[in-house]
């Protein structure tokens, strides 16, 4: 029987680590892995117009189903290509391989034709970055990038020439050991204790929880529940921890909401909950802090501990629960949902008025009004900039919806591609894009793989003809808006012209019923939506200390006012509150 090539045996090792896509453009040096993949029966090759959008699709599918998966890069500018949405998926911990492509093996280090060197170049964006120069090395560096991924949760980087993927691959008598899941870590006794007296000594504690807390919700809630703490989070903790939450005091930072600040400001302890929250000037800095993570790099990075937890968040939870004495003074509680509920009364207005004849129709509107038409179990990419404000303000989540935008990163152009990954990894559910105009057409020739593998994403897209954000920046920097509008384009022509569904409104009162359109169509459409460039309003908490610590991020006039449906979960819980 003839031996496998050492492409063939790297397909072979990525599908019995999970793999079930490759993201990528091929290319000469790519051409045996692409060939190797065409004739595997367990990976598909998956066509995409620019490489970053295979990287953006990759570290999507594995956010939605914590599976490894891959995309590749032909040499030189192909992998470069790649780099962005690597970091992408590198800060969103996504567990990713990417293989990138190199020149003949012989010409290395001779400035030869598209010659880089990727094994240095990626190492920032990865946890594994190397070069396989002999076919001997197969497949322990592919099986060593994997454990890389899977196990520390980030990007591993492979590089190879096509001229080494040709050649025979090495026996061997058994396939390699794949991790494919990370183990659940609980902290030490004495560490449980430590913290178990920090919160019985505590007479107001408040719980600010991240992406961490993922699957944590139960174990959150009956802790808050145990000492009577209000829960605030963070952007990426809110699809994991805002729904059926009784102690919901908002989110803070720099798109922050109602009373999370307060809360955590004036606490007596604050307990950081699998948070990376890199914005230190909205934590507090004379209360107690503790901060529990199974990632003990971020323990301490962002401030000053009282205690540094080393675990899940909900196997801290379980094991601390029951060692803390219940307490019975609500009163640090309800002041914090009184607070919050005030806090959300007062912007509520600012997309209910007259907002059905406003035109350009106000962005908050559209948002909110796709809240309420979008399925249970939605899955939202959301784009850096104004997309970001009406998706932390408006899209309500139920344990069932997914949010999933460049919250770490902070890239342009990351929510078509990454919808792209999205769809791949389930057809049957709903994936709807918020993108902006600046977004979109940044990487819009994406928007035929869509078309072209037949993937019924939903692109509703907030056409500003401007970089809102970037006006804000600007604004609080004292300089005026510059170079950040653009020409008028009709989007929805674009699609059509394109082979997709496309719709365009610009009256307030067709939202509703594009929407529905949109949504209701067998196939990739897109809705675009001729919304308010000048939509602004109060964030929650500004001080002279924020300002000058984020005069790129931040502004007196930084988002839209309004909150959506959090509004009814705000009044629900003051309903909730003991009367005396």
């Amino acid at each position: 029987m003839a031996r496998q090539s050492v492409a063939e045996q790297f397909v072979d090792v990525l599908s019995r680590a999970g793999v079930k896509r490759f993201y990528g453009v091929v290319g000469d040096s790519l051409n045996p892995v692409t060939d190797a993949v065409r004739r595997s029966a367990a990976i598909e090759w998956v066509q995409v117009r620019h490489e970053e959008a295979g990287a953006f699709a990759a570290g999507a599918e594995a956010q939605l189903t914590g599976r490894l998966c891959a995309c590749a890069g032909s040499c030189g500018p192909g992998h470069l290509h790649l780099i962005n949405g690597l970091y992408d998926a590198h800060r969103s911990m996504a567990p990713v391989l990417a293989l990138a492509a190199h020149i003949p093996s012989a010409e290395i280090g001779t400035s030869y034709f598209q010659e880089t060197h990727p094994d240095r170049l990626f190492a920032e964006c990865s946890h594994y970055s190397e070069l396989i120069s002999h076919p001997d090395q197969m497949p322990r560096i592919l099986q060593t990038a994997i454990q890389h991924a899977i196990g520390r949760s980030g990007v591993a980087v492979v590089s190879m020439s096509g001229d080494i993927a040709g050649q025979d691959a090495p026996e061997r008598s058994t396939g390699p050991a794949i991790v494919t899941r990370r183990p659940s870590i609980c902290p030490g006794r004495e560490e449980i204790a430590e913290l178990a007296r920090l919160v019985d000594e505590a007479q107001a504690v408040t719980l600010f929880c991240g992406s961490g807390s993922a699957r944590a919700h139960d174990e959150v809630m009956a802790f808050a529940e145990r000492v009577k703490a209000p829960v605030g989070h963070a952007l990426r903790g809110k699809e994991w921890i805002q729904y059926d939450n009784p102690f919901d005091v908002g989110m803070s930072g720099l798109l922050g909401y109602g009373a999370a600040y307060e809360a955590m400001h004036e606490a007596d302890l604050l307990i950081l909950l699998g948070t990376d929250f890199p914005y230190t000037a909205f934590l507090p800095d004379h209360v107690r802090i503790v901060q529990v993570d199974i990632r003990p790099e971020h323990l301490g990075r962002r401030s000053r501990l009282d205690l540094a937890v080393w675990g899940d968040v909900g196997e801290t939870l379980r094991a601390l629960t029951p060692q803390v004495r219940e307490k019975n003074d609500r009163r640090f509680l309800d002041r914090m949902l009184k607070k919050h509920a005030e806090a959300l009364e007062g912007v509520v207005t600012a997309y209910t008025r007259d907002v059905e004849r406003h035109r350009p129709i106000h962005p908050e509107y559209a948002a909110a009004i796709l809240d309420e038409e979008a399925a249970d179990d939605a899955v939202f990419t959301v784009d850096t900039g104004m997309c970001t404000v009406w998706a932390a303000r408006y899209l309500s989540p139920n344990g069932r919806r997914r949010l999933i935008g460049s919250f770490s990163h902070g890239s342009m152009a990351n929510a078509m591609p990454q919808a792209i990954g999205a769809q791949l990894a389930d057809r049957d559910r709903q994936v709807i894009s918020l993108s902006g105009d600046g977004g979109f057409s940044m990487l819009m020739g994406d928007f035929l793989t869509l078309i072209q593998h037949d993937l019924p994403v939903k692109v509703v897209l907030f056409d500003n003809s401007a970089l809102g954000m970037v006006d804000l920046e600007m604004m609080v920097a004292g300089y005026p808006p510059y170079g950040t509008t653009y020409p008028h384009t009709d989007y929805a022509a674009i699609a059509r012209a394109a082979g997709a569904h496309g719709v365009r409104v610009d009256d307030p009162e067709d939202v509703r019923d594009a929407l529905r359109e949109t949504l209701a169509h067998d196939g990739p459409a897109l809705l675009d939506l001729v919304t308010d460039p000048n939509a602004m309003a109060m964030p929650p908490r500004i001080t002279g200390r924020q300002l000058a610590g984020f005069a790129t991020t931040t502004s007196k006039l930084v988002l839209t006012g309004g909150v959506g449906r959090m509004i009814d979960l705000a009044r629900s819980n003051l309903r909730n509150i003991p009367r005396p």
